[in-house]
């Protein structure tokens, strides 16, 4: 019973901590994206989303070297089904409509897709192998290259309510101290998970997605409540859509190119086909540049009705 207990509150702690570090990490990543000059679409789709998707790559990175590597497929599953479902499904709510400028169809969207079917067809057989992640770190690549290119192309817009830039060495200062505060939490979080897994008997993969992604996913809830506070829905939207192809194809990506990752008979049951119809839900919301309210509520319920059919209690 003290042991639960014991590490019931390691748990809570270190992700505390985690989510945490990874606010202040992100908020100086966005900063300095801000002092690069970049779009507030492009610095959600690559700054804000590579920071508040941090967490899940040190705690998969954590996993895999103390012998847990199931535990990443969870994480990025689990991960990419709330930022849809819990993220957007907040946004809009709170928003009482999303409406974006921009035409994501052309490019954005068809390599969300991409990234989630490469991650179904990839994980079907029960494993991510070695090679299997090469190739998702060379989509990631590519991602990365059309982003940057794609950036010249459009009209620099910075965040309502942001200040001009104004170059500084205090946010790359940040940057690192919250780095290492991030890598802390991660480690003791997975330290946490395994030894409660092992005293409940309950899978690693199961707590990996659900309250594991769940608190990693925390970081993009913040930026969304910021996001829809200013008014500001590019970076909202960009986060989710950059956070999910981050985790497809880095976050797994360079895991796996480390050890093979294993996938659970629940994740291939459940997890994976709940992460497809979340992003063919995505793409049919905001193909028309707008995410109403009702549609936040569908996706919230969605995602409740993940979390306890995962656990069998429905």
């Amino acid at each position: 019973m003290w042991e639960i207990i014991l590490w019931s509150v390691v748990f809570v702690v270190s992700l505390t901590v985690l989510v945490k570090a990874s606010d202040v990490f992100t908020g100086s990543a966005e900063k300095i994206g801000i002092m690069l000059g970049i779009d507030a679409f492009i610095i959600g789709a690559t700054v804000v989303s590579i920071g508040t998707s941090f967490p899940e790559l040190v705690t998969s990175l954590v996993a895999v070297f103390t012998g847990a590597p199931e535990i990443v497929p969870g994480n990025v599953i689990g991960s990419n089904i709330a930022n849809i479902f819990l993220i957007m499904g907040t946004g809009a709510i709170i928003a009482g409509k999303l409406q974006l400028r921009y035409n994501l169809l052309p490019i954005d969207l068809p390599l969300l897709v991409a990234s989630a079917g490469f991650l179904a067809l990839m994980g079907w057989d029960g494993e991510y192998s070695r090679g299997e992640s090469v190739i998702l770190m060379l989509c990631f690549i590519v991602f990365i290259f059309y982003t940057v290119e794609n950036s010249r192309q459009r009209k620099v817009i910075l965040p309502e309510g942001a200040d001009k830039p104004v170059r500084s060495i205090k946010p790359v200062i940040t940057l690192i101290a919250s780095a290492l505060m991030v890598y802390l939490g991660a480690n003791y979080t997975i330290r946490a998970i395994i030894e409660l897994s092992e005293i409940l008997q309950i899978g690693r993969e199961l707590i990996a997605v659900t309250a594991v992604a769940l608190g990693t996913s925390l970081p993009e809830l913040a930026v969304t409540i910021s996001a829809v506070r200013k008014k500001n829905v590019e970076m909202l939207v960009g986060n989710v859509l950059g956070s999910n192809i981050f985790n497809s194809f880095a976050v797994l990506g360079v895991s796996g190119m480390v050890s093979s990752l294993p996938v659970s008979p629940d994740l291939l049951a459940l997890g994976l086909p709940a992460m497809i119809i979340a992003t063919i839900l995505f793409l049919v919301t905001v193909v028309d540049r707008q995410v109403t309210k009702w549609e936040g509520w569908i996706f919230l319920i969605l995602y409740l009705f993940f979390v306890l059919k995962i656990f069998h209690l429905i």
